[in-house]
């Protein structure tokens, strides 16, 4: 049974949330705030956060920030924001997905069990690391290193580098890339692989190495 991280300040949308995951067999832990948010989170074993923007105290764009120093759970952001700049910004400091209100529950069900499914794809390899080069992976603990030197990776982050891990030398387009860790159909006017492999090859060069290449007019590749 997943545990979810509801985190929202509005009663009547916290309840729809609460009820519909609750009837669907999860088992819901309730925050009102961003700091009570990040307590639970702190206190619990958590599968997913479903996070709200508008807080009281700590907001939700701290409470990610706060939460990725030393965790890649997924979160879903739930927000009334809908311009693109807001979307692109939540996803490249951390958010996993993110499902604009008003929102209907089957959609915000069907976004929760894909992370779920990738969540587990993760976990259940017989494998329990993973080494190229200077780069190291435990898988039970999702702890990604290099040189020693610990990465801070979103959920998404993670997810492409061990698709490009366990399919060295493979090249990739970012229709591969897109329905292979977010498993939904790729539109190609979606700017977001680019945004997130831009983010990790970032990461990735913190020991001056450029691993991931761009093969142009294809995708992209590890080396």
């Amino acid at each position: 049974m997943a545990t979810i991280l509801i985190i929202e300040d509005d009663m009547t949308i916290h309840s729809l949330i609460k009820e519909t995951l609750d009837l669907h067999g999860f088992k819901t832990l309730s925050a009102y705030s961003g700091t009570e948010g990040k307590l639970l989170f702190e206190q619990n074993q958590v599968d997913i956060v479903l996070l709200d923007l508008m807080l009281p105290g700590m907001n939700g764009e701290e409470f990610l920030q706060e939460i990725r120093h030393n965790s890649t759970v997924p979160v879903i952001v739930i927000s009334a924001k809908i311009d693109q700049n807001s979307k692109l910004d939540l996803l490249t400091n951390g958010a996993d997905d993110y499902i604009i209100k008003p929102f209907d529950v089957k959609e915000l069900l069907a976004r929760i069990q894909i992370q779920l499914r990738h969540a587990s794809k993760a976990s259940g390899s017989s494998m329990k690391a993973i080494h190229y080069k200077n780069i190291s992976v435990n898988l039970d603990t999702r702890e990604v290193k290099i040189n020693d030197h610990t990465l801070h990776l979103t959920g998404r982050e993670y997810a492409i580098l061990l698709l490009f891990l366990e399919n060295p030398q493979k090249v990739f387009s970012r229709a591969n890339i897109y329905e292979s860790v977010w498993n939904e159909p790729f539109f190609d006017s979606d700017k977001t692989i680019n945004m997130h492999i831009s983010n990790l090859r970032n990461k990735l060069n913190s020991d001056h190495t450029s691993y991931i290449k761009t093969v142009w007019g294809i995708g992209f590749k590890f080396d």
